[in-house]
């Protein structure tokens, strides 16, 4: 989608992430990376543990469901969190994203994993920030990891800061995680960066560095994040809100899809899809240091979720709250087709699977949570 008035580029020119076929209007722009405050965490903790290490240390028990149909007309496999996690008012679950996202395997070292992302509400009157979950399939264990932002005074004092974010949207590309942010944009962080925390299971209120040790609201590991995607808006344009995430890793080149959530009727309904380098995982930019969309659609749904590409076409969840099961829109934007109870209710964000065929979702009301899966193909 090239912009009136913009002009086609020269014959031979490769066009960057500030030019042609890119849309202007919203942009996001990377900060550098936290390499020194990164750096600075591993010498208090040691280490990094990394993706392995943790996957070798889950410690809570995924119970998978034994009638997945009668959850939502679509829905071929169902897991739930344990007792604790189905009924924690604390934490809310929203993003996912799978191993078949980060690897063209489709597992890590066998494994099939789920990634999902959590965030706290405050209830209790402490806002813990956002956390990511690893999950393991086939071994139906899993962990919380605690996301944080590593500080650096200017007398190189470290300190510690929780990732107070709506985390809505999650994806894992190559050794990457981009988290939304709503109106920030987008976090990044790396895998190989997880890092254990010795002996912080049983302090889930406090948080910070205390002498040489870490408190981490209660989680045995942590991941910081390394850096961050700014959104920003060209003058006479309305900020992208980034309220969910998905990969499209069939594309050419491949493609991070963001898009609104809005209860506001005057609010817009945007889906974006950025270009993601495939040697780096990391969003493509132009000289500039930019990254602009590939496309802007305006065709989104009210009260939208969670947005993924799967055989061409968007599928977009929506909830009907905590009582009612929710709905999957699919079709080309400004023309999807609503496919009612079609999952639990409550349904966040998406997740395809190109390999089995299905699309992942994941539910956030308490004592009615559910990682999904559902056939792509009924869709149709």
């Amino acid at each position: 989608m090239r912009p009136p008035g913009e002009p086609d580029p020269q014959p031979g020119s490769v066009p960057t992430a500030s030019e042609s076929p890119y849309v202007r209007g919203v942009h996001l722009e990377r900060t550098d990376e936290n390499v020194r405050e990164i750096e600075a965490l591993a010498g208090l903790l040691g280490e990094p543990a990394g993706l392995g290490g943790l996957l070798d240390d889950l410690k809570w028990d995924l119970r998978r469901s034994r009638a997945p149909r009668l959850l939502g007309r679509a829905v071929r496999e169902a897991y739930r969190w344990d007792d604790h996690d189905e009924r924690d008012e604390q934490w809310y679950p929203q993003g996912i994203s799978t191993s078949a996202d980060s690897s063209d395997a489709g597992d890590i070292d066998g494994r099939r994993v789920v990634v999902t992302t959590w965030y706290s509400t405050g209830r209790d009157g402490i806002k813990r920030g956002s956390r990511v979950t690893f999950v393991d399939l086939d071994s139906g264990r899993y962990r919380h990891v605690l996301l944080v932002s590593p500080v650096l005074d200017e007398s190189g004092v470290l300190t510690l800061r929780p990732m107070r974010i709506h985390a809505g949207g999650v994806v894992w590309a190559g050794p990457y995680l981009h988290v939304a942010a709503t109106s920030r944009g987008f976090v990044s962080a790396r895998v190989d960066d997880i890092m254990r925390v010795a002996g912080d299971d049983d302090h889930p209120d406090r948080f910070g560095i205390d002498g040489t040790r870490l408190h981490s609201y209660g989680h045995r590991y942590v991941l910081p994040v390394r850096f961050t995607y700014r959104a920003h808006a060209d003058e006479g344009h309305q900020k992208l809100r980034y309220s969910f995430a998905s990969l499209d890793r069939r594309s050419d080149p491949p493609a991070l899809v963001a898009g609104e959530y809005a209860l506001d009727p005057d609010a817009t309904t945007r889906l974006a899809r950025y270009e993601l380098d495939p040697t780096t995982w990391q969003l493509a930019a132009g000289e500039d240091g930019f990254s602009r969309p590939l496309a802007v659609d305006e065709g989104g749904v009210r009260q939208m979720q969670g947005a993924v590409i799967a055989a061409g076409r968007h599928h977009v969840t929506v909830s009907h709250g905590p009582w009612m099961p929710g709905s999957v829109y699919a079709g080309q934007p400004g023309s999807m087709r609503q496919r009612r109870w079609a999952l639990p209710m409550g349904p966040e964000d998406l997740s395809y699977w190109p390999s089995t065929d299905r699309i992942w979702s994941l539910t956030e009301h308490p004592r009615r949570r559910w990682i999904v899966a559902m056939d792509r193909a009924w869709f149709d």
